[in-house]
């Protein structure tokens, strides 16, 4: 049982406010507005939901201002919701209680969002509230009688256009004020629910569990939806959970139903204020945002649009960040280049440049792609279309079993699996979450690209135009594949009701471009964090296995003495062979001819092994690792040599020693390899952080590596029978 305390204010302590409301009511443009670049962005502790802090000085007080996740109530359905409210409460290790609250609400929908307004004042914190949206009020030609409302609420109102700047600068100075929480007329309940929450009420005070005010608040809460078995247990124990039982049987004798008690209740006295403090056009003309709407969520047109929107994304994605891509690999070599040049050959350089510079560029290089995404997403949620996205798609994915929310993480994944499954957090049933947290790497994300590409130009055969069509077939085939798997999931291990999707679509605004450039920064740094050290550590392990043990002397000496009087024709092949020679030697050669008896059913010899296996750190990683078991020099090069040498590459030993190994068959089905399998440490382990436990990392591996040999297996089969 766990006793929550008043926050103090001792002399010199920063005082803790945070930010709560409903999602797109404008909370986190307040926070950018409150806070600029002085963020830091975590996880709250043993969860995996951001925890975002930034700082203020107003008037030589300091503040730590907390952006809590968007909530409808304190009635958590999802896990972002969970946080928002033990944060309020009090219930979050290592997060202090805050000392005021200041609650966004969206002025053009004051029922809803009043709705925990009223639950957070009965919190006892203090409480300032921002009525934001003031100028979608305005256009409306509805007229809020402010001061009227705050008597209402007992709260101070302030009004804002965050998006706008408007009202920012009177919030932060109100937190220098006195703000108490005064007298108000609260909501009430109907005379037969009183008594059986009285009881409730009672023992929620005892237990110390709730601050004056809002005892009947958690009462009905536990009574109600909000009353999980160890929720009750941890607030009271036994006591507390048999006059749960006895108010739940008292409230349906009543035939009042437990889960809609609070709401029916609250709102009453909600749609009452809101009555008494608005006055609304007799006749409202339709709003902008319904005009709009006419055409972006009709049937046809609806569809439309979003298609032509995201064929822009992903040009911008796959080509306009080409450019970029190319500065920074050309700074990454540049930098390779630098530390060979100013280094002997030997371990440490190596260790630098072909697995430190190496491995940490193959993930930056990709930093360009993720920028961009997240422009374009940033910029589609700010205006309100997300939403209307989710609602067009809410259908779609219903029959396959998933919610319509699953659908923004999944288009996310086509950039990177890793922001996709972080975007699955706003998902509220957690078997949905975790069945699309599972089929999100199913999508072709732009790791696959370098791997797709050298394949299909080196061994498909046609016009441009047929190389472009099984590029799509492959994009295909994974959409597809991840819609199966999530079928059959829903109907088996992770068998479900899909929720009916609630949802509220904000009005049209305009996108706030700082807020959309501090959430670019935000995730591009998250992003390098989260990839980049994993990658890193995994490369220095892969050059390590790679490097050592060196060639024996006596091999070391032999191609020494073919050097003697050679051509540079001749040296160059003397060059490649002892470097395929160290290779073999190695570490990662010597697993390589170990599981080569795994990969000979799919056509692969050891150096297609340990390419596969290097590239578990991350897809495009086989690319340079084809470069290195091919010696063919610096796999940044041009890719023709590596083409040639592909084409080339034979069989060493066995039956069809002599014999190509990258027939048309084999490499169709390399192509399939990858469409399916989970080579991205990274993913792995933002699937661990996510779900907190290795069972679903590991099965997310396991039937993806089932996925991934028997379709290839079958794929080169097959191709064998037409061709």
């Amino acid at each position: 049982m766990k006793t929550r305390f008043a926050p103090t204010h001792a002399a010199g302590r920063k005082r803790v406010v945070a930010l709560a409301g409903n999602p797109n009511s404008g909370k986190t443009t307040l926070f950018n507005g409150l806070t600029g670049l002085r963020q830091k962005v975590g996880n709250y502790p043993g969860v995996t939901v951001e925890r975002k802090v930034g700082s203020l000085a107003v008037d030589g007080d300091k503040w730590d201002v907390i952006d809590l996740p968007g909530t409808y109530s304190l009635t958590a359905r999802s896990p972002d919701e969970a946080i928002a409210r033990d944060v309020l409460l009090g219930e979050m290790d290592d997060t202090p209680r805050p000392d005021l609250v200041v609650v966004v609400v969206d002025a053009s929908n004051l029922n809803r969002n009043l709705y925990l307004a009223t639950q957070v004042l009965d919190t006892g914190v203090p409480v300032i509230i921002a009525l934001n949206m003031m100028d979608v009020v305005a256009s409306a030609g509805t007229q809020i009688d402010v001061q009227a409302l705050s008597d209402r609420l007992g709260a101070p109102v302030i009004e804002t256009v965050a998006s706008r700047r408007t009202g920012i600068d009177a919030v932060a100075q109100a937190l220098t004020d006195d703000v108490t929480v005064t007298a108000r007329v609260r909501w009430s309940l109907p005379d037969a629910a009183a008594e059986a929450v009285s009881a409730v009420a009672d023992s929620v005070r005892a237990a110390g569990v709730a601050s004056a005010g809002s005892y009947d608040g958690e009462a009905i809460r536990l009574i109600g939806i909000d009353g999980s078995d160890d929720r009750i247990q941890r607030y009271g124990g036994s006591a507390l959970a048999a006059e749960v039982v006895a108010a739940r049987d008292a409230l349906k004798a009543a035939d009042l139903d437990p889960m809609t008690l609070e709401a029916e209740s609250r709102y009453r006295w909600i749609r009452d204020v809101t009555t008494a403090t608005t006055r609304t056009p007799q006749q409202p003309a339709a709003s902008r945002s319904d005009r709009i709407d006419a055409v972006l969520t009709h049937r046809f047109l609806g569809p439309a649009t979003f298609l032509g929107v995201m064929l822009l994304i992903f040009q911008a994605i796959f080509a306009w960040a080409g450019i970029p891509m190319g500065w920074i690999d050309t700074g990454v070599t540049a930098l390779s280049g630098l530390v060979a040049d100013a280094l002997p050959d030997g371990a440490l350089t190596s260790l630098l440049t072909d697995g430190m510079i190496a491995g940490v560029g193959s993930v930056v290089i990709f930093l360009p792609q993720i920028l961009l995404l997240f422009f374009f997403i940033g910029m589609l949620e700010d205006t309100g279309y997300m939403a209307r996205v989710a609602f067009m798609m809410d259908q779609t994915m219903r029959r396959v079993g998933l919610h319509g929310k699953a659908f923004i993480p999944l288009l996310s994944s086509f950039a990177c699996a890793i922001p996709g499954i972080m975007a699955t957090r706003t998902i509220e049933s957690p078997k949905d979450r975790l069945v699309t947290i599972l089929v999100a790497p199913l999508m072709t994300c732009s790791a696959r690209l370098p791997v797709y590409t050298l394949l299909i130009a080196a061994f498909l055969p046609g016009s441009a135009r047929t190389k472009a069509l099984a590029m799509t077939g492959l994009y295909l085939l994974g959409v597809v594949s991840a819609i199966v798997v999530a079928f059959v999931l829903k109907r088996t291990l992770l068998k479900s009701e899909t929720p009916a999707l609630v949802l509220e679509l904000p009005p049209y605004k305009r996108p706030n471009w700082r807020s959309v450039a501090l959430n670019m920064w935000d995730r591009a740094r998250m992003f390098l964090q989260r990839a980049g050290t994993v990658i890193l550590g995994v490369t220095v392990i892969l050059w390590f296995l790679s490097y050592y043990p060196s060639l024996p002397d006596a091999d070391a000496a032999g191609f020494e003495a073919q050097r003697a009087g050679a051509s540079q024709a001749v040296l160059a092949d003397i060059d490649a062979a002892e470097g395929a020679a160290r290779t073999s030697h190695s570490f990662a050669g010597r697993l390589g001819h170990f599981i080569e008896p795994v990969f000979r059913p799919l056509g692969y010899d050891w150096r297609v092994g340990i390419g596969l296996l290097s590239s578990f750190a991350a897809r495009e990683v086989f690319v340079g690792a084809m470069g290195t078991v091919y010696s063919v020099g610096d796999p940044h090069e041009e890719s023709e040599p590596l083409h040639a040498r592909l084409r080339a590459a034979t069989w060493d030993d066995g039956p069809h020693a002599g014999e190509p190994i990258y027939t048309l068959p084999t490499v169709v089905g390399l192509l399939v390899f990858y469409v399916f399998a989970l080579q991205c440490v990274s993913t792995i382990a933002v699937i661990w952080r996510e779900t907190n436990t290795w069972t679903w990392p590991t099965f997310a591996w396991a039937y993806m590596a089932f996925l991934a040999y028997a379709g290839a297996w079958i794929a080169r089969t097959v191709t064998s029978w037409v061709v």
